[in-house]
């Protein structure tokens, strides 16, 4: 049995892709605008003992699955097919399947040893002293994820450096555009004015901090990666607002001050772990003043059916330890802190915009982006963009922007004004 007929005895026909493998079968329509080809037999045993996204993504981080008819940098119309064909998977007729066990061979049974770029599973971390969401692997995940450089982000994120969903007034806007919107409208939501202080968790390089501090908005930012922060400090010092706003390696529950007229957590909640919220938000209403607002920006599921861990291919090469829940479990643990949320929207839709234009970004600076982070990186950023895109533009995941304020000690209740104050 040739790996091109155990294609066709585990899927439904017709292939919309071509298929090819290193024993010389293929299947699937010649003229197919995509192709696979397998190219080793190492690609088949990643495949075969990791028979999910995590096995394809090893093949395919590994240069032993290679694709046809797209760029590395956005293999976004490989994934429109994928589903298609994943659609149609089934387990194979009884009498297929020792054939099948025969062609695959028992070496190929055997896993091989994963890419470099690929973590140690939870279970592994975890005996290793890494329990999920402790200070040790809160830091080991964010460094795993930011610190690879600077320079290869700056190429895929572009100048403003953000690295959360862009808001696009029109699709036609730029990406620069849509993040400076997107920090407008935080700040104007938290209608913060100059002389205001702000604390911004999970800061990244400082797009945040510059912005409120151009507004003369004292801020603090804190991330767990010092790059990150060494990035923001001299991204300050240049723009001559160091003596307003500053990033700190430092923990978010270890932060001193308290008293903050705004709070910024945006694309943090993806690290803290559900059964933390509430813990997080009390944190957060702790080192508000009353009166004070929370801008919480964060990745949810659709509903409260899906399951709160990312796959075993997120988990292992992109966030390590990366939970998500449904908008309501957000809100309700808001409230459960002692916060009121004020406001609530779905940026679902954008978010999709902006991960189209990183894999543009990365795609134009391909060379460079090879070069700075490797080509594993680059291959690897590529492929995680591209399914980001299509699982919002599939409603399988949102982003929601969630508002809240501490209430103040009084019983008047008037805490905000009876109506939003800012441009959306």
């Amino acid at each position: 049995m040739s790996i091109a007929q155990i294609v066709e005895a585990v899927t439904t026909p017709p292939l919309s892709i071509r298929f090819t493998a290193y024993d010389g079968s293929s299947t699937g329509p010649e003229d197919a605008a995509y192709g696979l080809r397998l190219e080793n037999p190492r690609g088949l045993a990643y495949i075969a003992t990791a028979p999910n996204d995590l096995g394809l993504a090893r093949a395919y981080v590994s240069g032993d699955l290679t694709a046809r008819g797209i760029h590395p940098g956005n293999p976004y119309p490989a994934f429109v097919e994928l589903e298609k064909l994943a659609a149609g998977v089934h387990r194979p007729a009884a009498h297929d399947l020792p054939r099948i066990l025969k062609a695959v061979g028992r070496s190929n049974m055997m896993p091989p040893q994963p890419p470099s770029v690929e973590q140690l599973p939870v279970w592994l971390r975890a005996l290793h002293g890494a329990l999920p969401h402790t200070h040790v692997a809160d830091t080991s995940t964010v460094t795993s994820h930011y610190d690879r450089s600077n320079e290869f982000y700056a190429e895929v994120l572009g100048p403003t450096m953000t690295y959360t969903c862009a808001v696009f007034d029109t699709p036609d806007m730029t990406l620069d555009e849509a993040q400076d919107n997107k920090l407008r409208l935080v700040l104007d939501k938290l209608k913060l004015q100059a002389g205001d202080r702000l604390l911004d968790i999970g800061c990244g390089w400082g797009s945040m901090l510059v912005a409120a501090a151009r507004r003369g908005i004292h801020a603090i930012g804190v991330t767990l990666s010092k790059p990150q922060v060494d990035w923001a400090n001299a991204w300050l010092e240049r723009e001559g607002l160091s003596d307003l706003a500053e990033a700190r390696v430092m923990d978010y529950r270890d932060v001193p001050e308290t008293g903050f007229d705004g709070i910024s957590s945006l694309g943090m909640m993806e690290h803290v772990g559900v059964r933390h919220y509430t813990e997080y938000f009390q944190k957060m209403y702790s080192m508000l003043r009353p009166g004070g607002r929370l801008l919480n920006h964060q990745i949810t599921r659709h509903d409260s059916r899906q399951g709160r861990r990312a796959g075993a291919f997120i988990d292992r090469y992109v966030f390590p330890d990366g939970e998500l829940a449904a908008p309501g479990v957000v809100m309700t643990r808001l409230g459960d802190s002692g916060l009121e949320v004020i406001h609530e929207e779905n940026l679902r839709q954008h978010y999709a915009l902006t991960l189209t234009k990183w894999c543009e970004n990365l795609v134009e600076h391909w060379d460079k982006a090879v070069e700075l982070g490797g080509h594993d990186t680059a291959l690897l950023w590529g492929l995680y963009m591209s399914g980001s895109r299509y699982n919002f533009e599939a409603n399988n995941i949102q982003i929601h922007q969630f508002l809240a304020v501490r209430p103040t000690d009084d019983r008047e209740g008037h805490w905000y004004p009876m109506r939003p104050w800012w441009r959306p």
